[in-house]
């Protein structure tokens, strides 16, 4: 595979990653593998995977105060809570075998499939600012922010459930949150990367093109298009993503 195609390759699989994590989440099990399938041992790849993360997450974050949805001093203390851990999940990351990762990348996936499968309501009607903050979410933030530090994949999912149902907000707002969240704790977790030769900038900064292209429209359809539209990408991505880990795609 010649440079220029695994570029364009990267690219087209960035903007359909981009476009599922800010809708829903479960791009990274797009991304991660086509990384892996181009020659970078999957530890390398989990770290070139976050600067297509970063990129995506502050076109995404653009795009919707452009769209005037926006609460950032809620954003920056829910994000700030992940920052603990999410370091100590990047330096795990960058400290084990790449064959040791690929087994917890592997039982993750499974265990990602079968969250996703157990049947959800996501109700509507719920408010979009946050008045109050309650004190569950700050444990669940940590928790949230190692999980993404170390791994990534599926966070989203994890994001979405955890706004949406303890904070009581509906999932356009969630969406907004969830990208300044993951756009604040991937720059430690990044830096942390770097610095263990774990990132191979061709493929990132690719990959990061069409992460942002994809996020940015993907942030304007979730605004104009509401609830509605963010739960049926919801449901597509689940589906997509079961019949991928299950060997039927």
């Amino acid at each position: 595979m010649t440079d220029f195609f695994s570029i364009l390759v990267l690219f087209c699989l960035g903007a359909v990653a981009g476009f599922i994590n800010v809708m829903a989440g479960g791009g990274s099990s797009v991304t991660l593998p086509a990384l892996i399938f181009l020659g970078l041992d999957p530890n390398v790849a989990n770290g070139t995977n976050r600067i297509a993360l970063f990129f995506q997450n502050l076109s995404a974050a653009i795009s919707f105060n452009r769209e005037d949805v926006s609460q950032l001093k809620v954003s920056l203390l829910l994000a700030f809570l992940t920052l603990p851990g999410a370091i100590i999940g990047a330096f795990v990351a960058t400290s084990i075998s790449n064959h040791l990762f690929k087994q917890i990348l592997g039982i993750i996936m499974i265990a990602v499939v079968v969250t996703m499968v157990i049947p959800r309501k996501y109700k509507s009607g719920y408010k979009n600012k946050i008045l109050r903050i309650p004190w569950t979410i700050y444990p669940v933030m940590v928790l949230i922010g190692f999980y993404g530090g170390f791994i990534q994949l599926g966070v989203g999912f994890l994001l979405i459930a955890a706004l949406h149902y303890i904070l009581k907000i509906n999932l356009v707002y969630v969406n907004m949150h969830k990208v300044i969240i993951v756009l604040i704790y991937t720059v430690p977790a990044l830096f942390i990367f770097i610095l263990n030769n774990q990132v191979n900038w061709k493929w990132g900064l690719s990959l990061a093109l069409g992460n942002s292209a994809g996020a940015w429209w993907s942030a304007k359809l979730s605004v104009k298009k509401g609830e509605g539209i963010i739960k049926i990408i919801l449901i597509i991505a689940i589906i997509i993503m079961s019949f991928k880990l299950l060997n039927i795609l």
